[in-house]
């Protein structure tokens, strides 16, 4: 019953000023507030199942105004419940959570609602998973299949061994890698300057291996990829526009899954690979944090996890008190 009332709620439509509404928030997501697109879409369809969810019986909110006797906080809550009854994943949960008080926040703030109805609103805790990570062994395989794939210089091959090199090598999200400019690469002191969450700006140096990787690309890969509709991209697709984040996740999973003795994986897990590499071969937690972005330690110290989790296991296989 939980499953089939979720769906309707997820496919229902909403009245248009409530529409309207949520375009308004969302612009101001990314706009005012600089959310990232990913956010702004997930959020807007949390926000538009919340208002689907208030319509359910008939005698939902229609306008603006009605809002403010039907976003309660006990009808928040159960719209969480009906999420809880459809099996949601907590992390799923969470995210809905954080979309509704976003939203209550700024209705708030626009004189839409009285008082911020989703402040106290709680989100399950969330369970931290280990990331997935390639060891050193796979990595280096890894990097070789791209290698050995853009040996007789194909453009497409020269640009895929690019795109796993930066993943792995600077440890940046799929999101920045796709968002480079030409621009954006200091050859002379070999640095990307990567916009991330929140726009903000940093710099991550790359090595020896990377910089062969680029200059093969720039070369002769984008050259022979680049149209009308490249602008400034420092990656291209097939078709000369823009490398997409779904085709540089495909371009991941394909290149792992045909490197003998890895597992096929994400850029995610390149960016974890790079992190857990890092701080394995010394690097302090601080400058770890700083390269990859992260805005307080604590995001950066999952990371200390894995590399603890992975001692403990090399530990229990081979000492003979373990």
């Amino acid at each position: 019953m939980g499953r089939d009332r979720a769906s309707v709620e997820q496919g229902r439509g909403i009245p248009g000023p409530l529409e309207d509404l949520v375009d308004d928030f969302v612009l101001d997501l990314r706009v005012g507030q600089s959310r990232s697109e990913a956010t702004a879409r997930s959020y807007r369809s949390d926000v538009r199942a919340l208002l689907a969810h208030l319509a359910v019986g008939g005698d939902g909110p229609a306008t603006v105004a009605d809002l403010t006797g039907a976003l309660t906080l006990p009808a928040l809550r159960g719209w969480l419940a009906t999420q809880v009854g459809s099996g949601a994943a907590r992390s799923t949960i969470a995210r809905r959570v954080a979309a509704a008080r976003s939203f209550s926040t700024w209705a708030c703030r626009r004189g839409v609602l009285p008082t911020d109805v989703a402040a106290r609103l709680e989100a399950p805790r969330a369970q931290r998973h280990l990331p997935q990570i390639l060891d050193r062994t796979q990595a280096a395989e890894t990097i070789r299949t791209t290698e050995l794939g853009a040996a007789e210089g194909d453009p497409i091959a020269l640009r895929d061994r690019l795109v796993v090199e930066l993943l792995y090598s600077c440890g940046i999200r799929v999101a920045e890698l796709c968002g480079l400019d030409v621009d954006d690469i200091d050859t002379g002191r070999r640095l990307l300057r990567v916009v991330g969450k929140g726009d903000r700006e940093r710099a991550v140096p790359y090595g020896p291996p990377a910089e062969r990787a680029l200059r093969a690309w720039l070369d002769g890969g984008r050259p022979a990829l680049a149209s009308a509709t490249s602008g400034p991209a420092l990656l291209l697709g097939a078709r000369g526009g823009r490398l997409d984040p779904r085709a540089a996740r495909r371009i991941v999973n394909e290149v792992t899954a045909a490197t003998p003795g890895s597992p096929r994986v994400s850029p995610h897990a390149l960016r974890h690979s790079s992190a857990t590499h890092l701080l394995e071969g010394g690097a302090d937690l601080r400058h770890v944090q700083e390269l990859l972005g992260h805005s307080t330690p604590a995001t950066t110290q999952i990371y200390t996890h894995v590399s603890a989790e992975r001692l403990r296991a090399a530990y229990r296989g081979a000492h003979p008190r373990a």
